[in-house]
């Protein structure tokens, strides 16, 4: 099929009164999602004293994060077949009813395989989110809504591990899943009614369960074998050289049935597009890389600079706060120019040259100027934000819309548990660490002996500073089609 945007004219308009119920609405159940992410992990002492059970404890995270991953390809395809209403009142749903499962839970396991059930729903939210604000406004106008979706992100990194410990403390840990069930039933009745208004892109798809299942599979293997990789097992055990192996030939067979089947899970002209795959790509070492640093740099700050645990969390805002003005920044610039790459270009540059002054001098530089430069590179990697979704979106035929969207989510989440793993196997590495020894143990022997670390964390920021680079070059690749729609004011033109 081809992936080009069709010759069909487009849908009128909707209203600004429904497009701003649509738009809330799906930040709302965003909000849920991302939330779920850095909620919990704040509880998770108490969690594990309350259950009894300490030893699984990592598996409340990792639970959430293969099935949400593996999950998000799945609800693009399905939402282009049986429409974007019904597929976000499933997900909600089912992310509602995990929610409840999970506060519930009386023991370990029980927890595991409800966050299991709450991934399943949590998978969809970001991506559909995404692609019913395609559905809804123009591609012109859509990168101003993708910089407020930054906000929702900066928003639930900043409050949630404050949310989850003080929550967790006070009134309960069952109490940080609760509160998803009215969040959850205010998104749904929001969007329930406005979502009818949606344009529909309808045409006949057969979802390619065996394409489905393959690419599940992989994925799940993959993440597993990052996840337990130098933490439960090192590196070179047979446990993870087997998930490796066995993740290698599910991702050949998806591959060889893409080329098989008569329409594809993934269609291959949508993949080989070469906006779809530079952008996918930028996004994937440039978001990968921007949650790799949010995992690393409170380690550094209470390693190297002696920070506490919670003045690290707070140190890390900047970050945060940056990544939401680049985002701003870059949607609004994207809505009014004809060379919406510039905006990102400049921005993920100017990050280069702070992480490189990152990688030289943090270990020396007092608090106040490592907060300077994260503001920074958290403002550069921001302006990507947008820019890869929309460029993506505008590239794509309506009918392809959601898969094309959700393909973009779980490239993300593939690069960020890839590059958080790769940090941490080159942070061990360089603390000569063996074993399966983790990190935070690492940190916690070294404080105690005195041992200096900020060799070892020299060498994370570096890879950063490479993979930064990486998502620049594949940016600067992307072909810079023009957005359709727009305003009736004409594009400002920078030359």
């Amino acid at each position: 099929m081809d992936a080009s945007v069709s010759a069909r004219p487009e849908p009128a308009p909707l209203d600004h009164a429904t497009v701003r119920t649509i738009i809330i609405g799906i930040m709302l159940a965003m909000f849920l999602a991302a939330l779920d992410q850095t909620i919990v992990a704040t509880a998770l002492p108490t969690i594990g004293r309350d259950l009894g059970d300490l030893q699984n404890l990592s598996w409340v995270v990792t639970a959430y994060l293969l099935s949400s991953t593996a999950a998000t390809p799945l609800y693009g395809k399905i939402s282009d077949i049986h429409g974007r209403r019904a597929t976000l009142m499933v997900a909600i749903a089912i992310f509602i009813i995990g929610s409840v499962a999970c506060a519930l839970a009386p023991t370990m396991l029980a927890l595991i395989i409800a966050r299991f059930v709450q991934g399943l729903g949590g998978g969809g939210l970001i991506s559909l989110a995404q692609t019913i604000t395609a559905d809804a406004v123009s591609p012109k106008e859509r990168s101003r809504y993708m910089g407020y979706f930054g906000v929702v992100f900066a928003l639930s990194s900043i409050s949630g591990p404050i949310l989850g410990g003080v929550i967790s403390q006070t009134v309960g840990w069952p109490a940080i899943f609760w509160i998803n069930v009215p969040l959850g039933a205010l998104a749904l009745v929001m969007t329930y009614t406005a979502l009818k208004k949606l344009p529909r892109h309808d045409r006949a798809h057969a979802l390619d369960y065996s394409g489905a299942l393959l690419l599940v599979v992989a994925a799940v293997l993959l993440l597993l074998a990052l996840s337990w990789g130098g933490v439960v097992y090192p590196w070179d055990a047979p446990q993870i050289i087997g998930l490796f192996a066995g993740s290698v030939v599910a991702w050949v067979l998806f591959g060889w049935r893409m080329t098989a089947a008569a329409e594809p899970f993934l269609p291959i002209a949508v993949l080989a597009d070469r906006v779809i795959a530079t952008a996918t790509l930028s996004g994937f070492f440039g978001i990968g890389t921007m949650v790799g640093l949010s995992i690393y740099l409170p380690l550094f700050f209470q390693s190297a600079l002696g920070l506490s645990a919670a003045a690290s969390g707070f140190a890390l805002i900047p970050l945060s706060v940056g990544t939401v003005a680049g985002a701003q920044a870059s949607g609004r610039v994207m809505a009014k120019t004809v060379h919406y790459k510039r905006a990102p270009l400049i921005g993920v540059a100017v990050s280069i040259l702070a992480m490189i002054a990152m990688t030289l001098f943090a270990h020396s530089l007092p608090l106040i100027a490592i907060e300077a430069l994260l503001v920074v590179v958290g403002a550069g990697l921001g302006t990507l934000f947008p820019v890869t979704v929309v460029a993506v979106q505008n590239a794509v035929a309506p009918h392809h819309m959601g898969t094309a969207t959700a393909t973009v989510n779980f490239m993300r989440a593939l690069g960020s548990a890839i590059l958080v793993a790769t940090f941490g196997a080159i942070f061990l590495a360089g603390v000569g660490a063996t074993g399966g020894a983790s990190v935070e143990s690492l940190i916690a022997n070294a404080a105690a002996s005195g041992r200096p670390l900020g060799g070892a964390f020299r060498e994370v920021f570096g890879a950063a500073t490479i993979c930064i680079i990486l998502a620049f070059l594949l940016l600067l690749a992307m072909e810079e089609r023009p957005l359709r729609g727009g305003s009736a004011k004409p594009p400002v033109q920078l030359e």
